[in-house]
This record gives C-alpha cells, sequence and structure tokens, in this order.
C-alpha cells in the first residue's frame, strides 16, 4: 500500500477582518412553526422579501391531529423550540404559528412563553395578527372560515368574539388532519368564502389556520368578493413587518398591505 507523502503548508492564523451588519441588518423575526405544518414558511418566505428582514424558524413538536388536546399539549414545547433560535442573540419580533392552539392557550400565555426566551421581543400569534388586520380594515363583522372540527370551531369563535368582535357566520371543512389541509385547495377556499358571504352582511373575511394555502390568492379574492380578506398566515407575515417596523406598502398582497398598522 502506498502512503500519501505530505507537502510543505503554511498555517496563518488571525488574520485580521472588519464586520457588518450581517443579513438581518433591518430585523431578525423568529418563527415558531408547528413540527405538522406543510404551509407557512412558504408563504413567510413569498411575502417577506424585504433586505435585511430575515425570519429564523424553528419548529416545535405537536400532532398532526388538530384537537384541543393535541393543541393545549405543545404548551411546555414552545420554550424549548424558541431556544434554537439564534441562541445568545435577540429577536426583534417572535410568531407563534398556530391560531387555535392560541385560542385554546391564549394570547397572553403565548407571550409569557416567549418573553420567557426572548424577554424584548415583540410577540405576535395568528390570532393577534387577526386582531390587528379588523382594526386596521376597521372591520367589526367577520367571516370566518376555517378547516377545524366542530369543538375547535367553538374555540376559535369564542375568542373572536370575546374579543369583541361579531362573527354572524362561520364555515368550516371539518378536517382535523394537517397534511390534509394544506393540500386544500385555491378553488375550494373560494367556493367556501362565497357560500358564507353571500348572503350575510360582513365587512371582512378571515380564513383560519396556518395549514391554508392563500396568500396567493388575497388580492384576487378581494376583487372578487368585494371584501378584505386575510389569513393565519398572511394576517401574521404583515404583523411581523409592521411590529419590525418595516411600513412598506406592497399592494401586491391586498388591500391590508396597504395598511401602516393595526
Amino acid at each position: 500500500m502506498s502512503s500519501i507523502q505530505e507537502t510543505e503548508w503554511q498555517l496563518i492564523e488571525h488574520l485580521p477582518f472588519t464586520t457588518d451588519d450581517g443579513v438581518s441588518q433591518l430585523a431578525k423575526i423568529g418563527l415558531v412553526v408547528l413540527s405538522s405544518d406543510y404551509t407557512i414558511e412558504h408563504e413567510f418566505r413569498r411575502v417577506i422579501a424585504k433586505p435585511g428582514v430575515e425570519c429564523f424558524h424553528t419548529r416545535v413538536e405537536n400532532s398532526p391531529e388538530v384537537t384541543p388536546e393535541t393543541l393545549a399539549a405543545m404548551k411546555e414545547k414552545i420554550p424549548a423550540a424558541l431556544k434554537c433560535i439564534l441562541p445568545g442573540d435577540t429577536l426583534d419580533v417572535v410568531a407563534y404559528g398556530c391560531t387555535s392552539a392560541t385560542t385554546v392557550l391564549g394570547e397572553q400565555t403565548i407571550f409569557d412563553l416567549v418573553r420567557s426566551v426572548q424577554p424584548n421581543a415583540r410577540v405576535t400569534t395568528p390570532i393577534t395578527a387577526a386582531f390587528a388586520a379588523f382594526n386596521a380594515l376597521s372591520a367589526k363583522r367577520i367571516a370566518v372560515l376555517t378547516p377545524y372540527r366542530s369543538d375547535v370551531n367553538t374555540a376559535v369563535r369564542s375568542y373572536i368574539v370575546n374579543a369583541g368582535y361579531e362573527v354572524p357566520v362561520f364555515g368550516s371543512f371539518n378536517e382535523s388532519m394537517d397534511p390534509v389541509v394544506a393540500k386544500i385547495d385555491a378553488k375550494s377556499i373560494a367556493t367556501g368564502i362565497d357560500t358564507i358571504t353571500r348572503d350575510c352582511d360582513v365587512d371582512m373575511v378571515f380564513v383560519s389556520c396556518t395549514s391554508v394555502r392563500l396568500v396567493d390568492e388575497i388580492a384576487s379574492l378581494e376583487d372578487r368578493f368585494n371584501l378584505p380578506v386575510t389569513s393565519s398566515n398572511h394576517a401574521m407575515a404583515w404583523h411581523c413587518l409592521r411590529l419590525a417596523g418595516v411600513s412598506d406598502n406592497l399592494p401586491q398582497w391586498g388591500k391590508l398591505y396597504q395598511c401602516a398598522s393595526g
């Protein structure tokens, strides 16, 4: 067996260097994603495309079946998941990516869990962002469309009503599995919106669930129904930008993205 003759080499250490602000000189956004979510990262990448604003993701373990029990079970796992984002550094905004779990656990619980790891971060959730969106668009009467089963729907509707909004109509696909929800197509969602708004006087449509794909359809849906439309991901991406101090007018993403804040 032949041996490789090592040639002479020189090690030069402690080379001088300078630094700049890196890829996130404007804002660092932390996004806590459910392990069963196929959609939110894709939609956030579509919307948050401003140089200097970066979104850093982590995943929290959860069941792909959405029930009140599986949603509540995430509570103790959120801080550990968040610690996986840029350990030792601070985040400007943290977004927790589950609408229904937030309504089960409560926004304040999510805020407290996040701030146990990132005490100075501004925090949002899909329902927090939806409320900010309703306010930004002066919407009081909300038509809600979800994929959830009945008991989760009850929790979501109650949470919205208890926050001071009216929900005169609520529609659901009654699908509890996230992998299936992620494949619901745009035509089905448009038909669902048409069904729940056709004979009802509402100010706005909210499509709940971060697994639902909708951001690319928002502007065309608003034109079709002559109503503002938002979804969990659509509202939360907007809210993250606004909380990070980014006030860009982005009409390609619909009426909400022309509002400075909620």
